[in-house]
């Protein structure tokens, strides 16, 4: 098995439910300026759309926006070294769908988009209780919308941002003082970090 397969097993194909150190670094190599960002699989065009939807969908708020911990950054690492050709391709035409219908509804220019379009589009095209596929062929507005909200989310909660300041971070753990102790009383409620 090559890397490519290995890291497509143990990331989207499983939800990444479980962070392996190989994904959380290859995270963790995303760490360019987010306003300065170009994409290298997508064009500049289908990155506009990916960091304004991924904002939408984990805005700034107490916590980072997803666009601050690099998540369209991983995103477009992920799709470009880790795919292969046939997602690639499924995922690169589902895009140019929703960007189509994005134009023909709201503005041909996507940088002057509003939050409440991007929310429109998820509100009216993110169909419930539908999980998120690259397989199905062709992708539908809705599978691809799921799709980018779970790498999203995955990215996110992965992030070295978002590990070590809004979970419970320790960088060497150990054995605490009272083995047998509850969530709430060992980190407050939060759910541990893998990073």
């Amino acid at each position: 098995m090559n890397r490519r397969d290995a890291l497509k097993n143990i990331g989207l194909g499983t939800g990444f439910v479980v962070a392996t150190p190989v994904l959380v670094n290859f995270l963790q190599s995303c760490s360019s300026d987010a306003e300065n960002w170009t994409p290298i699989f997508f064009n500049v065009e289908e990155g506009v759309f990916l960091k304004h939807i991924v904002d939408i969908i984990l805005p700034k708020t107490d916590t980072p926006s997803a666009s601050e911990v690099n998540v369209p950054e991983f995103i477009d690492k992920y799709v470009d070294e880790i795919l292969d050709i046939e997602d690639q391709e499924r995922l690169k035409t589902a895009f140019n769908e929703v960007i189509t219908l994005l134009k023909d509804k709201y503005n041909e220019n996507l940088n002057r988009l509003t939050n409440d379009d991007y929310k429109n589009l998820l509100d009216k095209h993110m169909l419930l209780n539908q999980p998120p596929t690259i397989e199905s062929d062709p992708m539908t507005i809705s599978d691809t919308l799921h799709t980018i909200k779970w790498m999203s989310i995955n990215a996110y909660i992965n992030s070295e941002t978002v590990g070590e300041t809004i979970l419970a971070y320790d960088p060497v753990p150990g054995i605490p003082k009272e083995f047998c102790i509850t969530v709430e009383e060992a980190t407050g409620g939060l759910a541990w970090s893998l990073g």
